[in-house]
């Protein structure tokens, strides 16, 4: 059930297409499709505007490419994050559309392009090692309607290469700055923008990094203002909070429209 599914059901109702027992059984279904081996949220985008994401470490691409197929029953598109090769390689002989983004460990699935929303998402890593969090983020933020600008290797190293794409990071709604090491740059960026700023450590460093620990708790520590953290190498969450930020501030709380779904349980006017 999504949103357009159940706005569609609300109307035959009211025009006298349908019945309300109809339309009772179909808010009254399960949003839950047991696989067996996995409870899949079919009602997800009805709740928070976007379909249930698959994280694909750990899981067979057997188990990824079914998930996939129930999701794709009532949903816009599919998003798959942390996938292997072998994922990739599965699901695209599943279905034909789906594309991997190999530097974002990422796969999407959609029916057509998603149309963008108002405002823009800034994507900030401070290195070119930060690329694969930095691309996760990116790509979350798009495939959710959003327009990213993505913006590479301006560490606190060469600052002044910050300096020369301030213009384009001030114009965002929201800016996702990804870094490695000291996890320096978000509180440097925070203190020349007046947006929200979400900072992402990643696992980059030598021994006394402590696999993103370090930079994690620099972000954690920022002297910037208004600075939110996400977990060590948590790209998705990042993309996945920026987007609803750029929701609020081009005002509305929906992400992408869906289309109706097609799942033959759900009533339809004849």
């Amino acid at each position: 059930m999504t949103t357009t599914e159940a706005t569609r059901l609300l109307e035959q109702f009211r025009a006298g297409g349908i019945s309300r027992e109809k339309v009772l059984q179909a808010f009254q279904a399960a949003p839950v499709a047991d696989l067996g081996f996995a409870a899949v949220d079919t009602h997800r985008a009805l709740r928070q505007g976007f379909p249930e994401v698959i994280f694909g470490a750990g899981k067979t691409p057997e188990h990824v490419v079914k998930i996939a197929a129930k999701l794709l029953e009532c949903e816009q598109g599919v998003l798959i994050t942390r996938v292997t090769l072998e994922h990739a390689r599965a699901v695209r002989k599943a279905f034909k559309n789906a594309v991997h983004h190999a530097v974002a460990r990422c796969i999407t699935i959609q029916h057509s392009p998603a149309p963008k929303r108002p405002g823009t998402i800034a994507v900030i890593c401070a290195g070119t090692s930060d690329l694969p969090v930095a691309e996760e983020a990116a790509i979350t933020a798009d495939v959710m309607g959003n327009n990213v600008q993505r913006i590479a290797d301006v560490g606190v190293a060469g600052v002044h290469r910050l300096f020369g794409r301030l213009p384009e990071i001030q114009q965002a709604n929201v800016v996702v700055v990804v870094a490695g090491m000291e996890g320096a740059l978000p509180s440097v960026v925070a203190g020349l923008v007046s947006k929200p700023v979400i900072a992402v450590p990643t696992s980059v460093g030598y021994g006394a990094h402590f696999g993103g620990l370090a930079a994690l708790l620099g972000m954690l520590n920022s002297c910037g203002s208004g600075v939110t953290v996400v977990n060590i190498d948590n790209g998705f969450g990042a993309g996945y909070a920026a987007s609803q930020i750029n929701a609020l501030a081009a005002g509305t709380g929906e992400t992408i429209p869906e289309k109706p779904c097609t799942n033959p349980t759900v009533p339809r006017k004849k």
